[in-house]
């Protein structure tokens, strides 16, 4: 790292240690500019650059993720959390919920409450998955090595969804991901909930062909973050969705496959299985 880019990246580390301090206060763009002496033209494109999203997005998350802390106790309310968070009403926090967790900060507060989940286990070339479904679409798939952990995890996501254990039509066309390409899987749809940046992270994800490659810097060009292969890397850790969501198809720009989340054996064999089939085809 040249002795520049030590500065920028020093002055952009300051700013985010300034938001989280005093994200109660809402600091606005020129407020954090001015306590790290750059412009606010310039600290905006700066700030973007290396974290990936915008001062403003990175003070939103920042906020909604100390309202989900308050949220979690059954005793506080949704204007305890507005206040306690510094924003300036219930609506805002509404909003913020509804723009980066996907539900409403009560539907978020009640855990899933009255969301019905079907779920089921199948076996796949590289083990058996728990697939999971609501009506709008697949929100999870993961490699279930044990059944009870796997499911545990599922329920950690939605503490309080109806969960029945059944196949429904919405998990036989995700499924037919291991014998069809992903191009002609039209009929699948995925009803996830992530920030924004995430959602973007996944949808390039969904880009790789089978059989392809990609790097973590390739997919933060590809997104026009291009400082951001480290939040991009994070994003596709917290991919709620295995396979489906091609996550194993990122590599290290050095070649090496890199860790995966339901094991680096395991990404390698999906790759190679990936590689056979392209081969065949």
């Amino acid at each position: 790292m040249n002795e520049q880019n030590k500065i920028y990246y020093d002055r952009i580390a300051e700013a985010i240690i300034y938001i989280k301090k005093n994200f109660k206060d809402q600091p606005s763009l020129d407020e954090i500019a001015e306590r790290v002496h750059i412009s606010p033209f310039h600290f905006q494109r700066l700030f973007t650059d290396w974290a990936g999203v915008s001062p403003k997005k990175f003070l939103q998350y920042t906020s909604v993720e100390y309202a989900k802390r308050i949220l979690k106790n059954q005793k506080s309310t949704l204007f305890d959390a507005t206040y306690q968070t510094g924003l300036s009403s219930t609506g805002r926090l509404h909003d913020l919920f509804v723009k980066i967790e996907g539900m409403t900060p009560g539907e978020y507060k009640n855990g899933g409450q009255n969301l019905a989940i079907n779920y089921s286990y199948a076996e796949s070339p590289f083990g058996k998955i728990l697939v999971a479904s609501t009506s709008k679409g697949i929100c999870h798939m993961s490699f279930a090595d044990d059944e009870k952990k796997a499911f545990k995890v599922l329920q950690q996501q939605f503490s309080n969804a109806n969960f029945k254990q059944m196949v429904d039509r919405i998990q036989q066309n995700a499924l037919f991901i291991f014998n069809r390409d992903w191009k002609e899987l039209n009929q699948v749809k995925l009803h996830l909930k992530g920030t924004d940046f995430q959602l973007k992270v996944w949808d390039t994800l969904l880009k790789i062909p089978k059989g392809g490659l990609s790097t973590y810097g390739t997919i933060a060009k590809m997104i026009d973050k291009p400082k951001a292969s480290r939040a991009v890397g994070t994003a596709i850790g917290n991919n709620p969705v295995a396979f489906l969501i091609p996550c194993h198809r990122v590599i290290q720009s050095t070649g090496d496959f890199g860790q995966y989340h339901w094991g680096s054996v395991r990404k390698t064999a999906m790759i190679g299985w990936e590689a056979s089939k392209t081969d065949i085809d």
